[in-house]
């Protein structure tokens, strides 16, 4: 009839293309990485091993044989393939093989975690947490899906508990009468996917702001001990290990800082080693071994500070009462390596 609207065109929904059979951490992710993305959000998932199937999805992901982001297609089982996150920016630093997951992340891992937070993608804290959600998660994810050990030797004992083996254990029981495998798919897709977003928006609300707090310490820290070694966070303790060591490389001051204080829940002080490197359990500076072990007075007899508390065993860190008190074990400790 004159007058109505002309009919809205009906536009099928796109499809995410992946194998069938068991199913993997690296695959699941991939598509719930997918479905962050508007173009995908309301994306069928077809999983099939049939290459005629395959041909008619939008985007394949985990199998297929071929990796060709212009086509869309994002496999890595191929012989020839053997891409890292490295490989495919050069300033990046990690080189362990990628997995579909990684793939995807590779490619729209910036676009998910801008539309996951509701930021810009140009935000420089974008690529920050995208660095640090790599590293911190999606690299094991890849490691472990292509068989990459951690180290040479034998393990001591299995963890059976990361999220890639508690994917694994969502698969169909092989003597389930009535398996349904692809309700257990999306199972595998809503626990790597609550994982992932828990971890980006822990970076984003506790990570991220703790950066600024770190780099105001590293500014204030010749008020502290006269020397620069020795940082004080006053309201209490923050992630600062991977913050320090990074703004000390950009501030052209690498090492410099040797001890942390902060604050305790118990409104103790604590005085802390900082490492090498992060993940080290080595210290650039440790309290010295006569206070190891020690506690309350027979430690403050030993160091001659009041208010001592305790030394760990291998003197990364120890306690005191006052902020004063802390500092004091600082100090004493870097005048005795002078």
């Amino acid at each position: 009839m004159a007058g109505e609207p002309p009919p809205k065109k009906v536009t099928a929904a796109k499809t995410i293309g992946t194998h069938n059979g068991t199913f993997h951490c690296d695959e699941a992710l991939a598509c719930f990485l997918l479905k962050q993305l508007p173009a995908y959000e309301d994306a069928n998932i077809v999983r099939s091993r049939d290459s005629a199937v395959l041909s008619t999805c939008d985007i394949v992901v985990d199998v297929g044989g071929v990796y060709d982001p212009a086509t869309n297609r994002f496999d890595h089982h191929q012989r020839t393939f053997s891409e890292t996150m490295h490989s495919l920016n050069e300033s990046k630093k990690w080189t362990t093989k990628l997995s579909s997951a990684g793939l995807i992340y590779a490619h729209f891992g910036r676009e998910v975690i801008a539309k996951v937070l509701g930021w810009k993608k140009d935000d420089p804290n974008v690529e920050k947490i995208y660095d640090k959600v790599y590293e911190n998660f999606m690299e094991e994810i890849d490691a472990i899906d292509n068989g990459v050990k951690m180290f040479d030797e034998e393990p001591r004992y299995r963890i059976s508990t990361n999220l890639s083996a508690r994917v694994a254990h969502l698969n169909p029981p092989w003597n389930e009468p009535n398996p349904n495998p692809d309700e257990r798919f999306q199972k595998a897709l809503k626990l790597t996917g609550e994982e992932f977003l828990d971890r980006v928006r822990s970076y984003a609300t506790v990570w991220m702001p703790a950066r600024d707090l770190v780099f105001n310490a590293i500014q204030q820290r010749q008020k502290v001990d006269g020397l620069g070694s020795v940082v004080t966070f006053s309201g209490g303790c923050c992630p600062w290990k991977d913050h320090l060591l990074e703004l000390e490389e950009e501030l052209g001051i690498p090492g410099e800082v040797k001890f942390v204080l902060y604050e305790d829940e118990n409104k103790a002080w604590r005085v802390q080693g900082v490492p090498p490197s992060l993940g080290s359990f080595d210290c650039r500076v440790f309290l010295p071994k006569k206070w190891c072990g020690l506690r309350d007075k027979e430690l403050s007899d030993a160091s001659g500070i009041e208010g001592c508390v305790f030394v760990h065993s291998n003197g990364f860190i120890g306690g005191n009462k006052t902020r004063e008190g802390a500092l004091q074990m600082a100090v004493h400790t870097l005048k005795g390596i002078e």
